[in-house]
């Protein structure tokens, strides 16, 4: 089943807060979600960042718009329930509880044109979109981030093999491999390697090794490289490889790793320009922005 945005969570969380009882948001979720018959796999859909649950995001907003329109009120730290003004509403038997819905309650106009001073003079009200303020922001930084990765991979084509190279032991050190940069990376050689550019330590004492390839190549990586890392690997009696290119792998480059013994990781370019933002490598910060949320604990006597 499609997950319920939060505006058609609305309507069920209302009919489940309608008994006038207590309820925490994770009863509510818990609740709404056999109300959905949601699976497994709907709960553990994330948002972009993977920071949160989709459903669990999307729950707490259609009860934090209800609060604002004063059908829902909390009750203690962590607790919700009904309030006078939301039982008039169920009353009237209402056929979907939306946005629009909403906007016949005084206190969420009040909350919805709320006035804010940006850097000028004029005043803008808070805009209520279709997703939560949490989706809205992260599909706009999704966004960002894959103009960034565009630009990334451009700038890696055109750079030369050995810089290619020197750029893959730098996102593998910043990932977490080889300890510092100066002992991690170890250039075998670029001719005659048998198939290897370099290798790195699995960790800081250097318990296992795994072995390096980086193709800086415009077409896709096809099974015959592949066949050749892992000849490689034979030749070194290594079990692990790492196989990062600037472009991508074919269909059966993909399926041949699937079926070998040896253990080979495939990096293609569009993974690597990810790794690069995630890790710092060839980026650097532009703005930063905090969203906060209420210190509950300062408020416990």
């Amino acid at each position: 089943m499609t997950i319920p945005d939060y505006q058609s969570i609305m309507l069920p969380l209302m009919e489940m807060a309608a008994d006038g009882g207590e309820y925490s948001l994770r009863e509510a979720i818990e609740n709404l979600a056999q109300y959905f018959s949601l699976s497994d796999e709907d709960r553990q859909v994330m948002l972009p960042s993977g920071r949160q649950a989709t459903f669990d995001n999307r729950v707490g907003w259609a009860r934090t718009y209800l609060k604002k329109a004063n059908l829902l009120q909390t009750t203690r730290r962590g607790y919700f329930q009904i309030t006078p003004q939301g039982k008039t509403s169920l009353a009237e038997r209402p056929s979907e509880i939306n946005v629009k819905y909403l906007e016949r309650f005084p206190e969420f106009l009040e909350f919805k044109n709320l006035k804010r001073e940006p850097s000028g003079s004029e005043n803008l009200p808070i805009q209520i979109q279709d997703k939560t303020p949490e989706e809205n922001l992260e599909t706009i930084v999704q966004g960002l981030h894959q103009d960034l990765a565009s630009e990334l991979l451009d700038s890696i084509k055109i750079c030369s093999p050995s810089f290619f190279e020197a750029l893959v032991i730098d996102v593998l050190v910043k990932m977490g491999y080889g300890g510092t940069r100066q002992d991690a990376g170890k250039i075998v050689g670029r001719s005659g390697d048998g198939g290897i550019d370099g290798t790195i330590n699995e960790d800081r004492l250097g318990l296992d090794i795994i072995y390096v390839q980086a193709k800086r190549w415009e077409n896709p990586v096809g099974r015959p490289e592949i066949q050749k890392f892992a000849g490689a690997l034979q030749g070194f009696r290594a079990k692990k490889g790492i196989f990062i290119t600037s472009s991508s792998f074919t269909t059966e480059a993909k399926d041949f790793v699937s079926r070998i013994d040896n253990k080979i990781i495939l990096i293609d370019g569009h993974n690597l320009a990810q790794y690069m933002i995630e890790f710092n490598v060839g980026v650097t910060t532009k703005d930063t922005y905090q969203i906060k949320k209420i210190d509950f604990d300062y408020f416990t006597d």
